[in-house]
């Protein structure tokens, strides 16, 4: 069962054609024997036995006639009936073509006769030739081949596999429009899941599709207003939270008098707060997709790459132009995210920022030397807030969403992030960017 639904396709179109294909040709299979033993054999059968009749009938007169009426008599045959009928002393020695009715006619002729006859071929292709001995006489007989072979069994038959195979090409291009609409919801829908606000489609066509669409465009807008409250809720959460976070560090700064240390450790309380906030904004903020532009990811990366040279040593080689279709800015959040990852958790080494460009696609990689993320966790430190004690602790810094801002990011723009382990130890973090979309 599982590798008979291998061979199937995957699209609805797909499914229906070979579908409809299928039981188009089982339906002519059966309809074809049908028409054939119960009415196209039955009538050649007829057809060959009653020519066989004229032809053995037109013999036995012809040897009855008196020697001066036989050429009329021939020529009497020739304009009536389309036979050819002459005395010969030899027989012709090639036999005609095999074809269906021929072997029917020499059947039946042979039955009639009470001799072995086959058909024969002379000069014209058209005629067919047969010789039949008549008493001491060897009579050659010749017959146009077109005017008893059966056409309107076949025409009938014709007509018949004509209007199967429209009926079968109306359905697929109905089927065809119904999957062409699927397509563009499910490309709409991908749209939505990504952050984009998609061109509402149009409410037309068949009642069940009309439903459906009013639907889809309902749902979009919905989901567009949800995201939009969202980010306003938490710009306004993360300004009444600021508000007070800087009256407790002005009052700090007031507290001359008090433990120097303490002091301390609550402005740094406060200045992870602070950016706590600013990285939920962030994060609420990333589905919002910004205007494609063309640019060359090797001068934007090594512009991050001078920067993060700042903060702590970097390998970088910049080489050939890569010219890609994407949004700067989504870029640079997140290849510096990923920077910023590699630095503070790579245990001092440095971090190497590499650039792979094919005609499918860009591959960005950021290389440290740090413990690395397990194999079973690295689907986990995607999500929001998600923190791997062992190897990344809340000491180290950092809130959690560095990676989720990332994957939400490169989801919004179809690109990927993947996390290996790098050659000698560390992790090997890659966006991979398709050149051709």
């Amino acid at each position: 069962m599982k590798r008979l639904a291998s061979l199937l396709p995957e699209t609805l179109f797909g499914r229906t054609a070979a579908a409809l294909l299928v039981a188009f040709l089982a339906f002519e299979a059966i309809a074809f024997g049908v028409v054939w033993f119960m009415v196209i054999q039955p009538l050649a059968a007829r057809s060959a036995d009653d020519l066989a009749a004229k032809i053995l009938l037109s013999a036995q007169t012809w040897v009855e006639l008196p020697p001066q009426t036989r050429a009329d008599y021939e020529m009497e045959l020739a304009f009536r009936h389309d036979l050819a009928l002459a005395e010969v002393e030899t027989r012709l020695p090639h036999a005609a073509e095999v074809n269906y009715f021929g072997d029917l006619i020499a059947a039946a002729l042979s039955r009639r006769a009470g001799q072995t006859i086959t058909l024969k071929r002379a000069a014209d292709p058209g005629w067919d030739w047969l010789e039949i001995q008549v008493a001491d006489t060897l009579l050659r007989v010749g017959f146009d081949r077109r005017r008893y072979v059966l056409e309107a069994p076949l025409a009938a038959i014709g007509v018949f596999l004509l209007g199967a195979l429209l009926t079968v090409l109306t359905a697929l291009f109905m089927v065809r429009q119904v999957s062409r609409r699927l397509n563009s919801l499910a490309k709409k829908a991908a749209d939505v899941g990504q952050g984009r606000t998609p061109e509402l489609l149009p409410e037309t066509g068949a009642r069940e599709l009309r439903e459906l669409t009013v639907a889809f465009n309902r749902m979009a807008e919905e989901v567009q207003a949800l995201l939009e409250n969202r980010t306003v809720l938490l710009a306004g959460v993360s300004h009444d939270l600021r508000t007070p976070i800087t009256r407790l560090r002005l009052a700090l700064s007031l507290l001359e008098d008090s433990d120097a240390t303490l002091v301390k450790r609550m402005e740094h309380d406060l200045d992870e707060m602070n950016r706590l906030i600013s990285d939920m904004l962030v994060f609420a903020r990333s589905l919002k997709v910004e205007a494609l532009h063309d640019i060359d990811l090797t001068q934007v990366l090594d512009d991050l790459a001078t920067q993060a040279a700042l903060l702590g040593p970097l390998e970088w080689m910049a080489g050939s132009p890569c010219r890609v279709h994407i949004g700067e800015a989504a870029l640079r959040r997140i290849v510096g995210n990923l920077l910023e990852n590699a630095r503070r958790y790579g245990l001092g080494a440095p971090v190497t920022l590499t650039l792979n460009c094919t005609v499918e696609e860009a591959r960005i990689g950021v290389l440290d030397r740090g413990p690395g993320i397990p194999s079973e966790q690295r689907e986990a430190v995607f999500r929001p807030f998600t923190r791997l004690e062992t190897s990344r602790s809340r000491d180290a810094g950092g809130s959690g969403l560095g990676l989720a801002i990332a994957r939400q990011l490169a989801d919004a723009y179809g690109w990927r992030i993947e996390l290996a382990d790098r050659d000698g130890g560390g992790l090997h973090a890659s966006l991979i960017i398709s050149r051709g979309t």
